[in-house]
This record gives structure tokens, sequence and C-alpha cells, in this order.
């Protein structure tokens, strides 16, 4: 290395690639939690989807999605086609390449958990395709990829992805369960909520934990650069905020539902951590006192979303939407509060524009997946549990009462 430019190429380089590898290891978290927070009939099927997610999400948005979102083009779209590894740049095409593709699985992972257990696996996949070669790149392209949708979108400030990433997967969850419906037996005619307790918490809270170390990377390679002081000052205050905010949801849901309930409720807690995780995403370089703020109320709003959701019936098998679209909200309004330089407006007009595309394009794709090949497995499936009929084996064969 001759210069201080080649050392600078080198650790932005090396940022993207460990920091990437980091949000990769989310996905065996997002498996984690996702298996762990459902029944265990339908665990091969959980875990089938989000390896084929991350696969999918890999394949698409090298060849479609990545220079869509980054790519030269009008402020409505860019330009179609795969990666190029150019060189002579910032920092190594692909390690850019891969930080991002991880960013967008993440948001795939969103709407796996909030369509679990009664869901066709190949309209899933089909859909994933569609999300992430066209819509996340799409939005990604008016905020990320500079082009401001026009102007329309100028001034929104999303550091990491509350909007971008997560609330995006949100939507597109939400758009998706509207039309899939509630699994068989959690609303009762009454107007009663059935509880469905997950099969394995110990493994849930092993995602939650997976998730929250892979959140380091997530955030902290966000700051896009390692090649100076000033860099590196960065990313430390932007982990130990994230790392601030998690726990501060976590404990804000454990007091919270002692409060409500009577007792500590886990599945409670370890979505307020994931809350204030998702909640700091936007924000995570406003410091521990912000980011502290965030992750409380983040913590505050998952507990009363998910009973919310239950009263309106959707059926979220894992909080998901609570999680990642009503944090993800908040986290880009609080940008708007606690940053001085960025108008709440701005953000207010960023989370409805992306919000209202990503919610739409999603109802549309999973209308059209509905009325064509069916998106909802039989009630016979669902009451036998999808891994036999979707992939013809099971998780825990052992406690299947057919073989006892």
């Amino acid at each position: 290395m001759e210069n201080f430019a080649d050392v600078k190429y080198v650790l932005d380089g090396f940022l993207f690639v460990i920091m990437g590898a980091l949000v990769m290891w989310m996905a065996a978290g997002f498996a984690m939690l996702e298996a762990g927070l459902t029944r265990s009939k339908n665990t091969a099927t959980i875990l089938t989807k989000n390896i084929t997610l991350y696969a999918l999400a890999g394949i698409t948005y090298y060849f479609i999605g990545y220079n869509l979102m980054y790519g030269d083009g009008n402020a409505l779209s860019g330009s179609i086609g795969p990666v190029v590894a150019e060189s002579g740049g910032d920092y190594p095409t692909m390690a850019d390449f891969f930080f991002q593709m991880v960013f967008v699985a993440t948001a795939a992972s969103v709407v796996s958990g909030t369509i679990a257990e009664r869901m066709k696996l190949w309209p899933f996949i089909i859909f994933v395709f569609v999300l992430t070669s066209f819509i996340y790149p799409l939005q990604g392209h008016w905020t990320w990829g500079g082009s401001e949708l026009g102007g329309l979108l100028e001034g929104f400030s999303d550091f990491a992805g509350s909007t971008i990433v997560h609330s995006v997967g949100g939507w597109a969850a939400l758009a998706g369960v509207l039309l899939l419906g509630a699994r068989k037996g959690k609303y009762s005619k009454d107007g009663s909520i059935k509880a469905i307790p997950g099969s394995n918490l110990p493994l849930a809270t092993l995602g939650t934990f997976i998730l929250w170390l892979g959140w380091f990377g997530f955030n902290g390679g966000s700051q896009l650069a390692l090649g100076s002081k000033d860099d590196i000052d960065g990313i430390a205050s932007v982990i130990a905020s994230t790392n601030m905010a998690a726990a501060a949801g976590a404990i804000t849901a454990m007091i919270l539902t002692q409060l409500i309930y009577k007792r500590v409720d886990l599945t409670m807690v370890l979505n307020g951590a994931l809350g204030g995780l998702v909640a700091v995403t936007a924000g995570p370089d406003l410091g521990m006192n912000v980011a502290f703020i965030d992750g409380i109320v983040g913590g505050i709003l998952v507990v009363l979303a998910v009973p919310f959701f239950d009263k309106l019936r959707i059926d979220d098998p894992v909080g998901a939407l609570s999680v990642h679209l009503v944090c993800g909200i908040w986290g880009t309004l609080a940008v708007g509060i606690f940053n001085p330089d960025v108008s709440i407006l701005a953000q207010i007009k960023g989370i409805v524009v992306i919000g209202l595309f990503v919610f739409i394009a999603s109802f549309i794709v999973w209308y059209i997946l509905k009325i064509t090949m069916g998106i909802r497995v039989s009630e016979e499936v669902e009451y036998e549990g999808l891994d036999v009929h979707e992939c013809g084996l099971e998780a825990y064969p052992e406690f299947n009462k057919i073989n006892r």
C-alpha cells in the first residue's frame, strides 16, 4: 500500500465485509426466533423459508436489485442488470454489494414471521423474489440511492433502515396477512382471543441474542467508512447506542408486562429488545441518551401493539408487525424529533410515501398470487402441520402422534 488512499480503500472494504457477515448471521436469528415462537409441527417449513429467502435474496439482488437501487436512472427507477465488480472507486464494489444484500434479506425475513403457520411455501418464495428484485430496491433508489423521488423525499433521514428496511418488511407483511387471514382457532366468533404458545422459548431467546449481535453490524456498518479516526469514533458510538436501545427496550417491556399482567412475559421482553433495536436503527448516531429514549418507547410500543393487532384480528405469530413496522415508524420519527438538522415533516413524508408504495405494491402481488395459485394451505394441512405436506419431513418426528 503506497498511500493513505490505499489504506482507506482496504479499511472501508473490510468494514463492509465484516459487518455484512454479522448482518448475515441475523438470518439465523430470525430463523431461530420464528421457529421458537411457533408450533413444532411447522418448524421444518419455517427453517426452509428462512434459508431459502436468504439464498434467493443473494441471487436476485445481484442480478436485478442492486443496480436498480444504486444504478443510474430517473427518479422512478434505476438500471436493471448484474453487479459489475468495478475497481478504482472509494471501496470495493462487491463489498458494498454484499453489505447491501444482507439488508434486503432482513426485510424479507420480517415477512416470514408474520405469515407463519398457514401460508403455502411457493407463493411466499415468489413474493420474496418480487420484494427483493423490485419493491425493496425501488424505494431504496428513492432514498439511499439518492434520487429523492424527484425531490419529494428530500431531507428524509434514515441512518440504517428503520423505515427503509424494517418498516418496508412490515408493510409488505401487513399486506400479505390481511389477504391471508388468521390461523384457525386464533379468534373465536364471540370475540375471544386464544393464545397459541410457541414451541421453544430457549430457541426464541437464542434467536434474539443472535439478532442483537448481528445488529451491531447492521448499524455499525452503516457508518460506511473506517478510514479515519472520526469514522471509528462514529462506529463505536453507533454500536454502543444500538446496545443501549436494545437493553432499554427489554427492561421496559419487562417492567410493563409485570405492571399490566402481574407477571413478566418472556416473549414480550424478547420483542422489547428487538423493538428497541429497530427504533434506534434510524438514528444510532445521535448518542446514548437518544438511544435510551428510543429503546424505552420501543419497548412500550411493542407491549401495547401486540394486543392491539389482536383486537384488529390481525394474527402475527411472532409480533413482527409490532417490532418492525410500529417501532420502525417510531424510530424514523424520533430522528426528526431529536436531530435539529432533520425536519419532522420530511420524516413523516418519507414514512407515508414509502409505506403507501410498499403496501400497495405488495398487496397487488399477494392478491395476484391468491387468485392464481392460492396462498393459504387447506384447513387439514394447517391442522396436521405444514412440515409433512410442504417439506415431507418433520423437525421433531419423535413427537408425531401418528408415529407413536
